[in-house]
Order: structure tokens, then C-alpha cells, then sequence
């Protein structure tokens, strides 16, 4: 074969563009299914968010409507409301409830009472109230208001890059038809 006809050769075969689709799409095809995924994760974190802080209004809701003492046994109902509303089936959700009492000759807040439910989670105490200016709402003399905070661990459906994590989340609801919330012997 002479040099010329090689030449002429490699040419018709640059100009050739029979099979550049199989090509192109198994080029393409590993990064669309990448996206995809990365899509399909990102918007499920978005969701069990969504769904975590819905689920936290819901029970400071369901709490500030009680009118008579809550006990262990209503705590571990709304821990079980927690996890059917957030959907968890990995991994137990934790709860904390906390009443608060604001102190305005001292400015301070003051726990008349905190319950948690769940691993690793502790109580609170007047020292981690104290000066929660900056969580809580303005508040009138010895006016109270009820604290739910909710733990919801997240695990991602494919790993991307996105971590496992707790969800945290931090509600505070008024009373409604008692002046205060009150726990079993307390």
C-alpha cells in the first residue's frame, strides 16, 4: 500500500461518521445517569427536611392543645408520631419537650420542665435556657410557651457526596387553652 492511498484512506475514514451515536451515547449515558441520581438524592434531603419540620409543628401543635398534665406515656406517643409523620424506618427519632417561663425582672428564661425521648438526647436545664434571647420569642412576665425540638437521622439514598446526618429541628408554640403546660408531678 502506498503512501497515498493510506492517506486517502485515513481521510475517508475521518469523514466517516457511521457509529458516532453508539459512541456518543455510551460517553454520554454514565454521566445523565450521574445527574440523575445526584437530583434524585439532593431532592430527597429536601423532602425528609420538609417532612421533619412539618412533623415538629405538628406535635408543638398537638402539645399546646393539651389541657391536662403530659406524662412519659404521651411523650413516647408523639416519639411515635415523630417517626410514622418523618417516615424513619432506619433509625429511632429522638424528642426533646421543654416548658419555658420568660423572667422579666431578671430577663432571663427559666425551664419549668424538660422530657426527652430518643438516644443521646438530655434534658435541658435553667443553664440552657437562661439566655435564649436569641431562640425564643419576645415574652411578657411570667408568660410561657412550650419547646419542641426533634432529631430525625437522615441517611442518603445513593452516595454523592452528601452526608449522613441528624436533622434538627426547633419549635416553640404558645399554650393555647392553659396557661402553662403541665407535666405529671411536677
Amino acid at each position: 500500500m502506498s503512501l497515498v492511498s493510506s492517506t486517502q484512506s485515513l481521510r475517508r475514514f475521518a469523514r466517516n461518521e457511521d457509529g458516532n451515536v453508539a459512541i456518543e451515547t455510551i460517553i454520554i449515558l454514565p454521566v445523565l445517569f450521574w445527574v440523575y441520581i445526584t437530583m434524585y438524592t439532593i431532592f430527597d434531603a429536601y423532602r425528609q427536611h420538609a417532612l421533619t419540620e412539618k412533623a415538629a409543628y405538628t406535635i408543638g401543635d398537638v402539645i399546646s392543645r393539651q389541657t391536662t398534665p403530659l406524662d412519659g406515656a404521651y411523650l413516647d406517643g408523639t416519639r411515635g408520631l415523630l417517626s410514622y409523620l418523618t417516615r424513619n424506618r432506619d433509625q429511632s427519632p429522638a424528642i426533646r419537650v421543654t416548658a419555658i417561663k420568660y423572667d422579666a425582672n431578671n430577663d432571663i428564661y427559666k425551664r419549668d420542665w424538660s422530657k426527652t425521648r430518643g438516644d443521646g438526647i438530655v434534658a435541658l436545664t435553667d443553664v440552657d435556657v437562661k439566655n435564649w434571647h436569641d431562640r425564643l420569642p419576645v415574652m411578657v412576665h411570667d408568660e410561657r410557651i412550650v419547646v419542641v425540638e426533634t432529631f430525625v437521622y437522615y441517611t442518603a439514598p445513593f452516595k454523592i457526596g452528601l452526608e449522613n446526618r441528624t436533622i434538627k429541628n426547633f419549635v416553640f408554640t404558645r399554650p393555647r387553652y392553659s396557661p402553662q403546660m403541665l407535666w405529671t408531678g411536677s
